[in-house]
């Protein structure tokens, strides 16, 4: 199977003189096409560290970052930009969505800056996702105007809008009811049954038992890795058993 992110030995620090530490030591990793993986760990681990620098969004000071066969160090910013507009799709813990427009005009936007004189055809795709994902009447309502999982429905919309081949999500369901936390992993999980990458960054034993694998993070490192299955639903809760006896085992 093709790997589409590889991470090799990877650092990131943050200080200076006596202070510096290393948020990423030496971390190695990989993420398949098509591949559906979790990242845990406690507060200060390097989670979202770990996927700001697989994503290119944060620079790395030792190693190397490849994406789709290309080294993200060896990349202008507009080039990097573009690959994150057009290759990757980005899923926060709370929507990044602009006050000034309307709900559709947010999914559209990452689409307008290659897609100006098709932006009928554009139109037409957020509407198909808004309607997939059950909020096709809210194209007109403001940010302030929809609950959390609308919002986060809206982000993931827009995070699919340029058919991306990896979704990458920081915590996107940590600010959500156990409700609407189950109705967007069921949306993740279709768009990976789709075929498009996922790798999430999660506390939750719930959300990480349902991805394919599960990294560990402990003081920067990996420390553990877990393999499952795909997810069938009916294993749900010996998958949640198998992820907290390996948390409690690793101790986080």
């Amino acid at each position: 199977m093709k790997k589409i992110i590889i991470g090799e030995n990877t650092v990131k620090s943050f200080g200076v003189g006596n202070e510096k530490h290393n948020v990423l030591d030496n971390v190695s990793v990989y993420i398949n096409e098509g591949e559906f993986v979790s990242v845990m760990g406690p507060s200060g681990s390097g989670k979202s560290t770990l996927l700001y620098a697989m994503s290119g969004m944060d620079g790395i000071d030792g190693g190397k970052v490849s994406f789709d066969g290309r080294d993200l160090s060896a990349l202008s910013e507009k080039e990097l930009a573009d690959i994150r507009r057009t290759k990757m799709g980005f899923v926060f813990q709370q929507p990044t969505l602009l006050k000034n427009l309307n709900i559709l005009d947010n999914i559209i936007l990452p689409s307008m800056r290659d897609n100006r004189k098709n932006i009928a055809k554009v139109t037409e795709k957020a509407r198909a996702l808004m309607k997939k994902f059950g909020i096709a009447e809210l194209e007109n309502r403001n940010i302030t105007q929809v609950s959390g999982g609308q919002l986060q429905r809206a982000g993931i919309c827009r995070s699919l809008i340029n058919n991306p081949k990896i979704i990458f999500g920081d915590e996107p369901t940590g600010a959500l009811n156990s409700k609407t936390a189950q109705e967007i992993m069921d949306i993740i999980s279709e768009i990976n049954t789709e075929g498009t990458a996922v790798i999430l960054v999660t506390h939750d034993a719930k959300v990480a038992a349902r991805t394919d694998r599960i990294m560990f993070m402990f003081d920067g490192k990996i420390v553990s890795q877990l393999q499952l299955n795909k997810f069938s639903g009916a294993d749900l809760d010996e998958r949640i058993k198998k992820v907290t006896e390996k948390m409690q085992e690793i101790g986080i």
